[in-house]
């Protein structure tokens, strides 16, 4: 028995595990898993802690990462739309977005033009419809290419995001315009970063999400800990006995209560596990 048997920590991927935040800027690839980080959670897992991704990247923009992050159970994708078992290459849990939602998100797209959607399609594969900058940049940085589409409605379901993108003062409108449809209520309506809305059914978060793992590894939210650094994963961060965020996080997460560590460049994993050894 090891010092973390019983103890889950799930860690959001992007600017969180590693820094992506330059890459995407600049165009540059995509740095490794810090060396800091790799040690610790090979150390954590050696000492029976269960160590998971939870990210907002559908399955498809995370795959070609995951052989290179050290897991050793399921994990959270979509934003929490679903739980993934990467040993056995298939979905455990999903949370599905229904027809209505692709026509209101067609209806956006309608009323904003210079807005592009992403809809994440739970056979691994995104559809784009109105593709702007801001997509290409995230195919670059997903190394994950789109599917174009016509219109919304002609991209198949089940879907378990839609990833709107587009200006951050745009993407507020759309989030009022959502909210004046009376349609907010129905979905997780959240920023990811500044020009991105991701849209999951409601509950469908990853807290959520964390919290079905919990359950299925048979681990006490007591002993559940999660790192993030931006709006979409203060669901978890709360969830949690206690939550991390990394000192490039958003001040969102500074403001939910967040114990904050180093930097993502600095290995902030790395410190998170530092802590839960003094605490274990």
């Amino acid at each position: 028995m090891g010092k973390f048997d019983g103890v889950l920590l799930a860690s959001d991927f992007d600017n969180t595990l590693i820094y992506t935040e330059e890459a995407l800027r600049t165009g540059t690839p995509v740095p490794p898993l810090p060396e800091r980080n790799r040690k610790a959670l090979e150390y954590f897992m050696a000492e029976r802690g269960r160590f998971a991704v939870a990210t907002g990247r559908a399955l498809a923009a995370f795959i070609h990462y995951a052989e290179a992050v050290p897991m050793n159970v399921p994990g959270v994708v979509c934003n929490g739309a679903a739980i993934y078992d990467f040993e056995k290459g298939e979905y455990l849990e999903t949370a599905m977005l229904d027809s209505s939602a692709r026509e209101r998100g067609q209806t956006v797209l309608d009323r904003f033009p210079t807005v592009a959607v992403e809809a994440y399609h739970i056979d691994n594969v995104i559809h784009a419809v109105h593709p702007n900058a801001i997509t290409r940049q995230h195919e670059r940085i997903t190394q994950a290419a789109v599917t174009e589409a016509p219109s919304l409605l002609d991209v198949p379901l089940p879907l378990g995001k839609l990833l709107f993108e587009a200006e951050h003062e745009t993407l507020e409108e759309v989030l009022a315009f959502l909210t004046a449809q009376g349609w907010a209520g129905d979905y997780e309506l959240i920023f990811s970063v500044s020009h991105l809305l991701e849209m999951t059914v409601k509950g469908a978060n990853k807290g959520g999400m964390v919290r079905r793992l919990a359950a299925r590894l048979g681990v006490s939210m007591e002993h559940v800990y999660c790192a993030g650094d931006e709006a979409n994963d203060i669901s978890m961060l709360t969830a949690a006995k206690q939550g991390f965020a990394p000192a490039n996080c958003a001040q969102a997460v500074r403001d939910c209560g967040a114990t904050v560590v180093c930097s993502a460049q600095e290995g902030a994993i790395a410190q998170v596990v530092e802590i839960l050894d003094r605490l274990y």
